[in-house]
């Protein structure tokens, strides 16, 4: 993707939610996406045509993120109910509600088999649910942070956290190693590369920080646009040729990987809240 091809303009506006809209996910082919919010609901949309499908509704506090199987066949969600819920997306029932967590629920993802569910929570955990089990125990609680932790990926054998105390920590789950990368600044969004190679890390301090997965080794700051108060995605484009972040202003900034230039920046909304 080169520069000439990055979003520039909206293409559509998907209305529908009564309060602000707190994560917005695509699947993983593109053609759809789920957004979740303060009104309690997750909705599904097609995006390309502006067409909303379906919305689900059972989260007694506001749905903070949302994540669908490769498959399109199940969701999961979290927020500020301490609740994971497992959704059949075809019914729009919930298969299961995994309990534990001792406060909000920040982030949730699937294993690539879908058969696990990581959520990331308010009280310095992970937690780790079997979605083929009846028991909504968790499998696995790492509870090594020492504040918030606020995003989660997720690799065939690792758990990796972003958190409020300033770290990225990776968890080799079968021979339960973490390594701890400190970056000194409160985490509030982590994201891979497509290569797997680097973790993307959002900080409260206005900038996304590049990190190598193998060595732990700052690799490029991305500045210019404004993170100190809320959390806000980030992301790389699908051939890790531009880092993508938002700002409080509402303005979307893409920056050059690798010399960490502003090639491109559009206000996408009026503000943050």
């Amino acid at each position: 993707m080169s520069v000439k091809e990055l979003p520039r303009k909206e293409a559509n506006v998907l209305n529908g939610h009564e309060g602000a809209v707190l994560a917005a996910r695509f699947n993983s082919d593109g053609n759809y996406c789920l957004s979740c919010g303060k009104d309690r609901t997750i909705r599904l949309w097609n995006p390309h045509r502006g067409i909303h499908i379906k919305t689900y509704k059972a989260h007694g506090r506001e749905v903070r993120d949302v994540h669908v199987t490769p498959d399109n066949s199940k969701l999961c969600s979290c927020g500020g109910d301490r609740q994971i819920f497992f959704w059949d997306v075809s019914t729009g029932r919930v298969i299961r509600k995994f309990r534990g967590h001792d406060g909000e629920v920040n982030a949730v993802k699937f294993n690539e088999y879908a058969s696990v569910v990581v959520s990331a929570g308010y009280d310095r955990s992970l937690r780790a649910w079997d979605c083929r089990s009846h028991s909504t125990e968790p499998i696995q609680i790492i509870d090594s942070f020492l504040d918030t932790v606020m995003s989660v990926c997720l690799t065939k054998t690792e758990i990796i956290g972003g958190s409020v105390d300033g770290t990225v920590r990776t968890f080799d789950i079968r021979i339960g190693r973490e390594i701890s990368d400190d970056l000194g600044q409160p985490v509030n969004c982590i994201s891979m590369s497509n290569d797997g190679n680097c973790i993307l890390a959002s900080c409260l301090d206005s900038t996304l920080r590049l990190l190598d997965r193998s060595t732990g080794e700052l690799l490029q700051e991305y500045k210019g646009h404004t993170c100190k108060s809320y959390k806000m995605d980030c992301c790389l484009t699908n051939n890790d040729a531009h880092v993508i972040g938002g700002s409080e202003d509402g303005s979307i900034f893409f920056w050059d990987l690798v010399d960490a230039s502003v090639v491109s920046k559009f206000r996408a909304h009026s503000s943050v809240g």
